[in-house]
């Protein structure tokens, strides 16, 4: 009989775990989807990182990876096919579980990561992650990744150095 409470209990606390986590992993997922859709394309890459994300953070681990990437499917989906309207649903989202600080902070490190994957951080990549940090309440000057430049040098397409790594 003990044994069966053991596991009962065992199994509450992980439901409860994951009932807690459960807006931090949409959050992550749909501001990886902003980020991984950028460029108007997913890479393997991005999908690569977004696996390694679900596996790697404690937070996360509580669910299956296979749910989190459906859940970054369906945000990506939505960005790529109707952007506007995809890119307000996800930041919805993102909103709803970023009232910490530290929360953001850690959502903007993920987007970084997926950022990074590709060997080159684009301009695209880099106004998403801006575009994030000011939603968020992030200071992007503190990640490294706001850059002085005029307007007109950002409209021509000028790449911006590469984030600084948060350590």
């Amino acid at each position: 009989m003990a044994g069966f409470l053991h596991g009962l209990t065992t199994l509450y606390r992980k439901e409860i775990e994951r009932h807690h986590n459960r807006p931090f992993l949409e959050a992550a997922m749909a501001a990886c989807a902003l980020v991984a859709t950028a460029r108007g394309h997913i890479t393997f890459a991005h999908r690569t990182r977004i696996d390694q994300i679900l596996e790697t953070l404690d937070t996360l681990k509580v669910f299956d990876p296979h749910e989190g990437v459906d859940i970054f499917n369906v945000h990506a989906e939505q960005i790529l096919e109707h952007p506007r309207d995809g890119r307000k649903r996800a930041l919805r989202v993102i909103r709803r579980a970023t009232k910490n600080p530290d929360t953001s902070r850690l959502l903007v490190q993920l987007c970084l990561a997926v950022s990074e994957m590709n060997d080159d951080t684009s301009l695209a990549d880099q106004i998403e992650i801006v575009m994030l940090c000011d939603q968020i309440g992030v200071d992007s000057a503190e990640l490294g990744l706001y850059v002085d430049s005029d307007p007109e040098s950002i409209r021509q397409g000028d790449k911006l150095p590469p984030p600084r790594r948060m350590h």
